[in-house]
């Protein structure tokens, strides 16, 4: 029996029971895609009903406002791709009556949908005969076929994509592609996989040559940055505070936070005192300036890790359309300050 009858086989016997695998509607198995860039399936499964239910359609999701997106979207991270979501629906709304491209060419062309993405939809919605190569795909073929080509490497996807593109079967191409994705999420996951019961076990060169653990090959390290945010809650007699949006480039853009002074390392009562009325708050008297030392936390993301501290500042004055505490868990934040204000430490 060849590969992909084995994989298949295998797939049709162990396969989750996902919802997106229950349809060949593009609009839903792109919105399952771009949740599950760099996010588990557990993690993102309750995204897809919430913005199923509250978006059934592309015109629905097109039609919303981005805060609102941004909001169902918090604690699900890397927060561009929910702008990119929201701006390809929008596209394909008004641009394309709501009809996805039907094609592996035109689905690149949206904002957001990268190669892995686009085969994706193509091969699910389409039935197009053209690979999906993620990291478990990487996993899998390079593992079975030895291959050491540094999966880091551009050159490397295309290798892999040639390979996984000959053993794909031509009349049933989504099958194969959602078989060898799960086999890799399932079977050959990275770390000490249960090769005694693996249906390649008399095949697999890796296993045979004892390199299951040293493949596949990458050579990148991601260089982690550490930054140190100190966010200043502002609270007036009337316990109404204030928030800013984020409106820069980069992490969090468009969410919203508490006044942020951000520092070259962690930081003392003394440094914050002097920073908040001298540089960020001169206008407010200040009365009273409190570490919510329990909630100081260490956020981490793919190339940064964020230490953060939040400093309760009570001030004589009252804030000028300052927002009721009642009212901070209506706008999106980043999840770090999210589960701040859940867990009311806002009063320290």
């Amino acid at each position: 029996m060849n590969f992909h009858n084995i994989l298949i086989n295998w797939y049709l016997q162990n396969k989750r029971d996902l919802p997106w695998r229950k349809t060949t509607n593009p609009y839903l198995i792109w919105l399952s895609e771009i949740m599950l860039q760099q996010t588990r399936v557990a993690q993102g499964m309750p995204y897809f009903f919430s913005f199923t239910k509250e978006f059934p359609t592309v015109f629905d999701l097109a039609n919303a406002d981005e805060e609102q997106v941004l909001k169902l979207w918090q604690g699900l991270g890397y927060y561009s791709r929910a702008r990119n979501l929201h701006k390809t629906a929008q596209y394909v709304a008004n641009e394309l009556n709501g009809v996805f491209p039907p094609s592996y060419k035109d689905l690149l062309k949206l904002k957001g949908v990268g190669e892995y993405t686009a085969a994706a939809i193509a091969s699910f919605s389409y039935n197009e005969v053209v690979p999906v190569v993620d990291g478990n795909v990487f996993r899998v073929l390079s593992r079975y076929f030895d291959v050491e080509s540094d999966i880091a490497l551009p050159a490397t996807k295309k290798e892999f994509t040639a390979l996984a593109h000959e053993l794909m079967p031509k009349d049933n191409p989504a099958i194969f592609n959602q078989a060898i994705m799960e086999f890799g999420a399932l079977q050959c996951v990275p770390k000490s996989p249960n090769c005694p019961v693996c249906v390649f076990t008399d095949s697999c060169a890796a296993l045979q040559k004892k390199k299951v653990d040293v493949l596949p090959v990458k050579s990148k390290k991601i260089k982690v940055t550490n930054r140190f945010f100190n966010y200043l809650i502002l609270e007036d007699d009337l316990g109404n505070t204030l928030i800013q949006k984020r409106t820069s480039k980069g992490i969090w853009h468009n969410l919203y936070e508490f006044p942020l002074l951000e520092t070259q390392e962690i930081v003392g009562f003394d440094f914050v005192s002097k920073a908040a009325a001298n540089d960020i708050f001169p206008a407010y008297t200040i009365i009273g300036i409190e570490e919510c030392s329990d909630a100081t936390v260490i956020h981490k993301l793919s190339h940064q890790h964020l230490h953060i501290q939040f400093w309760k500042i009570k001030i004589k004055d009252r804030i000028e359309n300052g927002i009721e505490a009642n009212n901070l868990k209506t706008f999106p934040f980043p999840i770090a300050i999210y589960n701040f204000i859940e867990k009311q430490e806002i009063n320290c």
